[in-house]
């Protein structure tokens, strides 16, 4: 494998890992505030839909980014209601998230569309477009520092930027702010914030808005960055490797990041790498597909060791009188 290919290899991994780590982020607020969510995949899905609908009526990117991130919020406000103001269990809350997504976005899809559940095609304005770094083709000669400045750091869209600038932020507000600190107070001893004269439900319900938040720019990256519009089920299980992601990076942003990268590493792979051979045998297309999501489980299984996640996560809280 030269040079230039690894480069080729890392730059789609920086692009497959950009969902995965909004989504982990999303999830990252939200259990460090005693918040379990597993409907992250269908808050990427719902908000994919929307990105990519609103892009092709409009022509108008940016308002595809809003209209998916409102969506997201959307069943994020549900989630909230759910399992916050009615102390409803968190987990059957988010399966039914996921399912409320997979069945409606095909659904209106079809109704609007008549495509056989997907959206028309994005062009021009309806996409977000690479970026390049200043200087990027003038340095791409030189040795080494070129290809990795010009074809690995520059030339994403906006959103893979975001997504990036968003984990030194994620630390900064969890770990040198009050907001911070009281979020992960709330994951830990809720009655201890309460005491305090913190409203343990105002805070919950601003994780689980700043979860919608990120799983909006993940779906919307999906359906009009990675892609050009919206197919079924798109997300195709991302919401739940970010979530292995979560686990593995033991709930801190840093490692959070590795973690998303090593999964987008494995999906890289999976993409370039088709009917190989080795040895003489041919390994199909399909083990190859599969080879991202028997990796997350055999690492799970068997790296990650003890991962402890906020001592009241998943409990609702109820107020002692």
């Amino acid at each position: 494998m030269d040079f230039l290919t690894i480069i080729q290899l890392l730059d789609s991994t920086v692009r497959l890992a950009t969902p995965l780590l909004l989504a982990c982020l999303a999830g990252l607020f939200s259990e460090r505030a005693g918040i379990f969510d597993i409907g992250l995949e269908g808050k990427m899905l719902m908000a994919a839909f929307f990105s990519a609908t609103v892009a092709a009526v409009t022509g108008n990117v940016w308002l595809g980014l809003l209209a998916g991130i409102g969506s997201s919020l959307v069943l994020a406000g549900l989630h909230g209601v759910a399992s916050i103001t009615f102390r409803g269990n968190q987990l059957i809350s988010g399966v039914a998230i996921n399912f409320l997504a997979a069945g409606m976005t095909v659904l209106i899809a079809q109704d609007w569309f008549q495509q056989g559940g997907r959206t028309p095609s994005l062009f021009s304005g309806g996409r977000f477009t690479p970026i390049d770094l200043p200087s990027a083709e003038n340095v791409s000669g030189v040795p080494v520092l070129g290809p990795i400045y010009s074809e690995l750091l520059s030339g994403h869209s906006i959103l893979v930027y975001i997504a990036f600038l968003a984990v030194p932020a994620t630390w900064w507000v969890l770990f040198r702010t009050r907001f911070g600190l009281r979020l992960r107070a709330v994951g830990e001893n809720p009655a201890a914030v309460d005491t305090a004269g913190v409203s343990v439900v105002g805070l919950r319900y601003a994780a689980v808005m700043i979860c919608g938040l990120l799983c909006g720019i993940a779906g919307a990256y999906l359906a009009t960055a990675l892609q050009a519009g919206f197919v079924k089920d798109m997300t195709a299980g991302r919401g739940f490797i970010a979530l292995a992601a979560l686990i593995f990076a033991k709930w801190r942003p840093w490692h959070a990041m590795g973690a998303c990268l090593l999964f987008g590493l494995l999906q890289a792979v999976a993409l370039r790498f088709q009917n190989i051979e080795l040895g003489g045998i041919t390994i199909p297309v399909q083990a190859m597909d599969a080879l991202p999501y028997v990796l997350t489980v055999v690492i799970l299984a068997g790296f990650v060791g003890r991962a402890i996640p906020p001592r009241a996560g998943g409990e609702p809280y109820v107020k002692e009188r």
